[in-house]
């Protein structure tokens, strides 16, 4: 995930993203900071941070879907609506009632992690991971990431649509050092945050698996209607 976004423009993004004619709906972002994968992703990566940024910018790019705040940054949002509302703002500042945008759908991320002592690639299960696989020295080593998206329609709490993606990539530096001790290969090894490359590349084959299932969408129905009992029936 690289480059910038605004409005329908991107600027520099990475031509494996898929992209969108037109927008499917406005969505918000939510990260579930309660959940136990953000605590483990937290104190294993804390100079990674947040994973809204990346996900906001990936999907402002995409051109897939309008992107609303409703994040930390809605505080400061409400903030000039209460100066406004106080009197202190400048006559024609145009903050009024009814202009904030509802959000169609929230995107809710989520990342899988493996646990260690597992017995390394054959039992990783997509989770995400320093390095497994030292070969000559500790050369070989295999970074790996599994991530999901969740998309639920706001008005009606149902799930639109899931996805898993999944991204591994290696990183040679063998004997210990031997060809400049950052590593050699594509992009100069993982000698630059390796578990951030990874993780994005995780997130945006989930978004691509995403846009391509929802480019055929069609509504899952239940007869006689959605929640009005469902036809698995019990006894008295």
């Amino acid at each position: 995930v690289t480059g910038a976004a605004g409005g329908a423009e991107a600027q520099g993004k990475n031509s494996a993203l898929e992209s969108c004619d037109e927008t499917m709906g406005t969505l918000s972002v939510f990260e579930d900071t309660n959940l136990q994968w953000w605590q483990v992703y937290r104190s294993r990566y804390p100079q990674l941070g947040s994973t809204i940024p990346l996900i906001r910018t990936m999907i402002q790019q995409s051109n897939c879907f309008v992107v609303v705040e409703r994040g930390r940054a809605m505080s400061a949002m409400s903030t000039e609506r209460a100066l406004m509302d106080s009197g202190e703002l400048r006559g024609g500042s145009k903050f009024h009632k009814g202009q904030m945008v509802a959000a169609d759908y929230t995107m809710n991320p989520s990342i899988q992690f493996a646990e260690k002592g597992t017995g390394g690639l054959g039992a990783i299960a997509g989770g995400l991971l320093g390095s497994v696989g030292a070969v000559i020295g500790g050369g070989l080593k295999s970074n790996e990431a599994s991530t999901t998206f969740l998309l639920i329609d706001n008005r009606s709490g149902v799930q639109i649509s899931s996805s898993q993606g999944n991204a591994k990539n290696f990183d040679f530096n063998l004997f210990g050092g031997l060809f400049g001790g950052g590593g050699f290969g594509g992009a100069g090894g993982f000698s630059n945050t390796p578990e951030g490359k990874i993780l994005s590349a995780a997130f945006a084959d989930s978004f691509n698996h995403m846009v391509n299932s929802l480019r055929n969408y069609r509504a899952q129905t239940v007869k006689g209607g959605l929640g009005k009992g469902g036809t698995l029936k019990v006894g008295d």
